[in-house]
């Protein structure tokens, strides 16, 4: 069995005039194979780091002022070397305990309304599942285009479960089919779920319907009009 060690710590710091509370959170993930460090507050991602470019991302937007990570990336990899001493002696004292399992409930939606021809997003969500990974699949139109995607970080729930969310940026065309499938060790069989490309087109009916009724309604003006000169004309 494989182990993955997830480390975290919640500081919940209150303001007693303002009556506010303040949840700071402090996650770091690692198996033999994967790692991820994070910092947030209030269920907000402050930043990240991102272990294939050696660097910490920070998610503020451009015009804010952040509190930079004093010791940067350096203080990341710290983590995941504590991290990986820990699992070396977990491994033996949980080796024959069962591990709590929730699988993933999986749902597909587009990030913005769909136009035809138009660049978009689709966005795979796996969430309240217990332990991590999951690992997603994509495919368009019975093609594999898994490696055109990417993969968010672990968000963790107050249930103790996790969220994560995989990209695949797409161009909607009629009649397209992504299927996005996730793996977990919870799930007895692979979870796929479908998203068609099925944009409604303005119906014609309407428009059609007023045309005709404009047209005899003018006609109906005009034949008026000229019996009502006729019979002037008579007297």
């Amino acid at each position: 069995m494989r182990l993955f060690l997830l480390c975290f710590t919640l500081v919940c710091v209150k303001d007693t005039e303002a009556q506010n509370k303040l949840h700071h959170l402090q996650l770091a993930v690692c198996s033999d194979t994967d790692k991820e460090y994070m910092i947030g507050d209030d269920g907000e991602v402050e930043f990240y780091a991102d272990f294939k470019k050696k660097d910490i991302v920070y998610m503020f937007p451009p015009f804010a002022d952040p509190i930079r990570y004093p010791s940067g990336f350096a203080g990341a990899e710290g983590w995941m070397s504590l991290c990986q001493n820990d699992i070396e002696v977990f491994s033996v004292e949980f080796k024959d305990k069962p591990l709590p399992q929730d699988a993933p409930q999986t749902s597909v939606y587009p990030s913005d309304d769909v136009q035809l021809g138009s660049e978009n997003t689709l966005i795979c969500h796996s969430t309240r599942f217990f332990p991590p990974p999951v690992h997603v699949r994509w495919t368009k139109n019975n093609l594999d285009v898994t490696g055109e995607s990417s993969l968010s970080q672990y968000y963790p729930n107050e249930d103790n479960t996790y969220n994560q969310f995989s990209h695949l940026p797409f161009t909607p065309q009629e009649g397209d089919v992504y299927t996005c499938t996730v793996e977990h060790e919870a799930l007895q069989t692979p979870d796929t779920r479908t998203w068609e490309v099925n944009v409604d087109l303005p119906s014609v009916g309407p428009a059609v319907f007023c045309g005709v009724g404009l047209a005899v309604g003018l006609l109906g003006v005009a034949t008026g009009t000229f019996f009502l000169v006729k019979g002037n004309q008579c007297n």
